[in-house]
This record gives structure tokens, sequence and C-alpha cells, in this order.
């Protein structure tokens, strides 16, 4: 079996990740400048660069404009999550996720427009009033997005497809994290236009229109894949 070589920005984020784990960069830390920390490192910029982007999708940093990036004051059950499934901001990790989600989840929703029952229902558009009522709080929002997404695949009454959904929602769930807090900051794109594709996925579902909810979800997460794309250093 052939061991993958990890790449240098996932090297850097990892030694990171660990001192921010075991409190040498304790919440509030200011790091060091891109500049500086590509010196520390011995690599190029652009790796530090995706290796804090990493960190950011995880929640465990914030880059102020002008200022610099700090570490967050972050929630300990984050650390749960590996950091191999946080690191999306990579365009061929960005193509892989988003290539599985468009297979996946466009069969699933147009399963659940079939076979959708009233519970379903209920529970996607609890998972859609949810996400309207976080608009102005992004961690909220994106727990009801996921909540959003993976109600579908169960929806779908197909248990592998759910199981497959649920494989993947750590990364699902960076993703998410990571377009909601871009949106927060576009001026193109907005947290809005986010909320009504998934309204439109919903009322397809709801019609019980396949057709149509498959053709919702495909370009909500072409959307979705472009907006992280066009965030990453050089795109």
């Amino acid at each position: 079996m052939r061991i993958k070589p990890k790449k240098i920005y996932e090297i850097v984020a990892e030694h990171l990740y660990e001192s921010i784990k075991n409190g040498n960069l304790p919440p509030g830390t200011k790091l060091d400048s891109i500049e500086q920390l590509a010196l520390n490192f011995e690599v190029g910029r652009s790796a530090v660069r995706e290796a804090l982007s990493a960190l950011r999708s995880m929640g465990l940093v914030e880059m102020r404009h002008g200022e610099g990036t700090y570490v967050k004051h972050f929630d300990p059950s984050l650390m749960a999550i590996p950091l191999s499934n946080a690191i999306l901001m990579n365009k061929d990790d960005i193509a892989y996720l988003f290539e599985v989600r468009k297979i996946l989840e466009t069969g699933a929703v147009a399963a659940a427009a079939e076979k959708r029952t009233k519970k379903d229902i209920a529970d996607i558009e609890k998972a859609l009033k949810a996400m309207k009522s976080a608009r102005d709080d992004r961690e909220k929002g994106e727990k009801a997005d996921l909540s959003f997404h993976l109600a579908i695949a169960r929806a779908s009454k197909n248990p592998l497809l759910a199981t497959l959904m649920n494989q993947v929602a750590d990364m699902m769930a960076a993703a998410i994290r990571e377009t909601r807090r871009i949106l927060l900051y576009s001026t193109d794109n907005t947290v809005d236009t986010l909320y009504q594709e998934h309204v439109t996925i919903f009322e397809a579902i709801k019609a019980e229109d396949e057709s149509g909810a498959r053709e919702a979800m495909s370009l909500h997460l072409s959307n979705v894949e472009v907006t992280l794309l066009d965030s990453l250093p050089g795109q």
C-alpha cells in the first residue's frame, strides 16, 4: 500500500493545530505575519496561507483585515474533529469533496422528493426555519445548514445513502462553516442568497418535483463550490 505524502501546508497546519490544542498558542494570541511564519517553517508563503485557511475553516483562528491572524476562543469539542477532515482550503480537496456531494446529494434529493413523508417534510422545514432564525448567528446557521442536508438524506429512505452522507459530515461541516464566513463579508453573495437556495430545494421536495429538486441541489452545490474556490489565495 502506497502512503500518500503530506502536502507542505498540511504539515504547517498540523504544527499550528497542535500548538493551539496544547495551549502553547492560547486564545487571543496574535500569530506571526505570513512572511515570518514562512521563514520560521522554511516554506513558501502560499503554504502558510493555505494552512491558516484550514485552521480558519475549523474556527480556530480569525483573520482580521489590516491587523493579522488571531487564535480564537474555541469550543473544545472542535478538537475532536480530525485536522485531515477540516483541511478544505485546497483546490483539489474542494473539488473532490464537491464531486462526492454532487453524486450523493442530487440523487438523495430526487429520491427524497419521491419518497418523503410528512415527518421528513417537517424535519427539513425545521432545519430551514432554524437557518432563517440564525441569520446573524454563524454557528447556529452552520448546524442548521448541515441538519438540512442530512435530513434530506434520511428522507431518501436509503439507509446506505444516509450512512455515506454521515461519513462525510465532518468535511461538509467544515465547508459550510467556511462558506458562511465568506458570505458574511461578501458584497456579491449573501447569507440570504444561500438561504433562498435551500428554500428552493425544500419547495421542490415538498412538491414532489424530482427533476426540480435535483436541479436546485446541483445549482446550490455548484454555487458553494465556486464561492470556496474564489476565496483561495491566488485563485
